[in-house]
């Protein structure tokens, strides 16, 4: 099968007949490795390390098919130690203690390490990652595991202290054609096929698209293929039309609460802020087919109509929320059709993060000068104690003066009475309200009036 390099096993060892083709396989060796080359590339720290068998404790972090599981086995190997293996889909704190158990006694009884494979570690809960540390610690095992979730957001800072990360990537098309070659190569030499195979140019790109970066899950394909086909004069063709039966439709890659859901939310907002319609409704449709809440995704563009358009066009949020209004109203197939209409319209809309910005700094100011006294003129008289006290004293009400603006009146404390947060753009509605702001910033500047003058 795939090595967590997303490489493959070479050594054709006779195997139990039902074995699928992706485990007969499986990579043995470095040497029958393909791909992850980033982490496995000769002179590469890591591959120094397995081959040198002083191997240490490791995090495989990598989308699924890559070889994780496979490279733990070839560093037990290399490492001349045994594999314990521990699916956090199916286990619990007892299968834990048990493994450890084996460990203790191998390393009494062999002096023998042992390396304990934890697959889908992120499935455990913290308590459960803790159970580790101490067998870490001391050496009695290699801790390896493998996740297909950020191991940032999903794993004990503890765990990760103890562990480095390795990132596997999905195998590139170049990766996959050598691993086809070798899956081609070992169907023609079993005993059992006594047949060639031929696959057309099209077939084997419709293999590569369809298997994603997975090699496990292009032998999956491949192997399909050849049991539909009956043999022709001694030869399977695989062409196109047999590998689209075999494959069906796709499974879009999208887990509600994983990193592929972040990811394509974030493609979606960046491809509005970045003004281009056509992404953003890609990224949207992305989202759907995997079965996300376009509601989420209405959510999303009523925070960029804040955050990246803002008042260069207001119009944008009102159009959020008549599209989230109109989901709710119609339902999805035309609810759905309504956030795409706001999708688009967002994604061309002027741009403008200054509201953004200034409230970010407003905030900051305010935890900055917390302690400063609202002046008196600002303050509300509340009873004769009050105002007796000046709350409210010369304090110039606008609507009284021309065009309903105190020109020199300050509403800031006088120790931050210079301060300037909002700063439009010259984009869509913004460029006008600059114009406003420097206007009336012109007529505070000429004003006989000016309090803190």
């Amino acid at each position: 099968m795939t090595s967590a390099n997303g490489t493959l096993d070479l050594s054709f060892e006779e195997d139990p007949q039902f074995l699928p083709l992706a485990a007969k396989l499986r990579p043995k060796t470095l040497a029958d490795y393909v791909g992850q080359e980033h982490i496995l590339g000769m002179g590469m720290p890591l591959r120094l390390a397995i081959e040198q068998g002083r191997c240490h404790s490791l995090i495989f972090w990598g989308p699924p098919g890559t070889g994780k599981t496979t490279l733990a086995e070839i560093i037990a190997s290399h490492s001349n130690a045994e594999i314990e293996r521990v699916s956090a889909v199916t286990s619990g704190i007892k299968e834990i203690r048990q493994a450890i158990d084996s460990a203790k006694q191998r390393a009494i009884h062999q002096q023998k390490r042992t390396v304990l494979f934890v697959d889908e570690v992120h499935r455990f809960n913290k308590s459960q990652q803790d159970a580790f540390l101490p067998h870490i610690e001391d050496g009695t095992i290699i801790f390896i595991g493998a996740t297909t979730e950020n191991p940032a957001f999903e794993l004990n800072q503890a765990i990760l202290s103890r562990a480095r990360v390795y990132t596997l990537k999905k195998l590139t098309e170049e990766n996959l054609a050598v691993v086809l070659a070798k899956a081609i190569e070992f169907e023609e030499s079993s005993a059992v096929s006594k047949f060639k195979i031929k696959i057309d140019e099209g077939a084997k790109k419709q293999l590569f698209a369809s298997a994603s970066g997975d090699a496990r899950r292009l032998l999956n394909l491949f192997e399909n293929s050849l049991e539909v086909i009956e043999p022709l004069n001694q030869q399977k063709n695989i062409n196109i039309e047999t590998v689209i039966k075999v494959a069906g439709d796709k499974i879009a890659m999208y887990d509600k609460g994983g990193d592929a859901f972040y990811d394509l939310i974030s493609a979606f907002h960046k491809s509005v802020r970045g003004s281009d319609p056509d992404a953003a409704l890609y990224w949207y449709a992305r989202i759907l087919t995997g079965g996300g809440d376009p509601l989420y995704v209405a959510r999303r563009l009523l925070a960029i109509a804040s955050e990246d358009i803002g008042n260069a066009d207001p119009r944008a949020m009102q159009l959020g929320l008549n599209a989230w209004d109109t989901f709710h109203r119609v339902g999805p197939s035309e609810g759905e059709r309504a956030i795409a209409q706001a999708t688009v319209y967002m994604a061309l809309a002027p741009k403008s993060n200054a509201v953004y910005m200034a409230f970010s700094r407003a905030k900051e100011l305010a935890k900055q000068t917390s302690d400063l006294d609202v002046p008196f003129h600002l303050k509300n008289a509340t009873s004769s104690i009050t105002k007796d006290l000046g709350h409210g004293a010369e304090y110039r009400y606008a609507h009284n003066e021309p065009n309903a603006f105190a020109a020199g009146e300050c509403y800031f404390p006088p120790e931050i009475a210079s301060t300037q947060l909002y700063e439009p753009t010259d984009r869509g509605l913004e460029k006008q309200l600059r114009e406003k702001l420097n206007y009336l910033n012109s007529l505070n500047r000429n004003s006989n009036e000016h309090r803190y003058k």
